[in-house]
């Protein structure tokens, strides 16, 4: 059996049940894994003069930049598959996109139903609406094809897309919590839930719902801080907590926050901090600074990427974005600046 099938495991079993015991052995076999047969990777660690044999520790594995993902095909194994669908990141005209190549995109999806289960309950507890304009007009998003398997797997008869059709989302809302048995989740871009807010105001059908921001001002609105934000939000939607989702183009997993802007990661997925004047100084219990993300999920890509967010580890587990390095891009699914 290869690699990839053991390390995946029937039904990803091995992915979406993993003990945090087990984490940095299959993380190291992993990385070893890549190292060989990831080229661009590959290349990235000889550039750096690191022996992958010699890499005992999670915080010893040196990560990728995320930038890779722009200028290279960032693909394990490339001589044994083509991809079946092609992700790429929000950005204007002027920004060049992420590509994230997929083997498999069932993977894509399962992985992402057992994560949102995990926090959230039963797919068909849910009736899924979303409000993400920018996604569906540049298209190849990961999140809408998140959000799409969701809505299929509800069994909703309700469309679950709204381009900027106000009216229409307020009566798919008002007809989603008639449903018997059902919750109700918007997922929206952080500034169409705010032009959304502003048009229609505290209108009965935004009220007991349960609404998942992704983040992403795309250039539309300034920048917030979090608690204006919500301040902003809950004068529309309520009081209950804000929902959030941490999540790129280029991971396959995603950490979800029930409230105060606090993430928590699934099994499969770990972020690790680094001091951002020194992106080999990463330390398992570095109290804040830049983001290294692990996703196991990434076995065909690759698993191990420095990003340029920045955040604050809590006593809890929970991690904090605080915002983005400087003058790197502003990225649709990360959380707000």
């Amino acid at each position: 059996m290869s690699f990839r099938a053991t390390f995946l495991g029937a039904n990803y079993h091995t992915l979406t049940h993993l003990v945090p015991a087990a984490f940095e052995a299959a993380a190291l076999s992993l990385f070893r894994y890549q190292a060989v047969r990831c080229p661009p990777y590959r290349d990235f660690l000889a550039s750096l003069g690191r022996d992958p044999a010699a890499v005992q520790r999670l915080v010893d594995i040196p990560f990728l930049p995320i930038e890779f993902f722009k200028t290279h095909e960032v693909r394990t194994d490339p001589s044994q598959w083509q991809p079946q669908e092609v992700f790429r990141s929000s950005g204007t005209t002027l920004q060049q996109r992420s590509r994230h190549l997929v083997r498999d995109p069932a993977l894509y999806r399962a992985n992402a139903a057992a994560i949102f289960e995990a926090a959230y309950g039963p797919l068909t507890d849910w009736i899924f609406l979303a409000l993400l304009p920018s996604y569906l007009e540049q298209g190849e998003s990961s999140l809408v094809a998140m959000v799409a398997d969701f809505a299929q797997r509800s069994g909703q008869s309700q469309p679950a897309f709204f381009l900027r059709d106000h009216a229409g989302l307020l009566r798919a809302l008002a007809d989603a919590k008639q449903q018997p048995g059902r919750r109700v989740m918007l997922f929206g871009v952080t500034y169409a839930l705010l032009d959304l807010a502003a048009e229609v105001g505290p209108a009965p059908e935004l009220q007991n719902l349960t609404v998942l921001e992704t983040g992403g001002m795309k250039g539309r609105r300034r920048e917030m801080i979090r608690e204006e934000l919500h301040q902003e939000l809950q004068a529309a939607f309520g009081p209950a907590p804000l929902h959030s989702e941490y999540g790129m183009t280029e991971l396959l997993s995603q950490a979800y926050s029930p409230g105060e802007g606090l993430f928590y990661c699934p099994p499969q997925l770990r972020v690790l901090l680094r001091d951002p004047a020194d992106p080999f100084s990463v330390a398992e219990d570095r109290a804040d600074g830049a983001i290294n993300v692990i996703d196991l999920a990434n076995v065909d890509s690759c698993a191990f990427i420095e990003t340029k967010d920045l955040a604050r580890r809590h006593p809890s587990g929970a991690f904090e974005v605080l915002g983005r390095l400087d003058n790197s891009d502003i990225r649709g699914c990360s959380q707000l600046v």
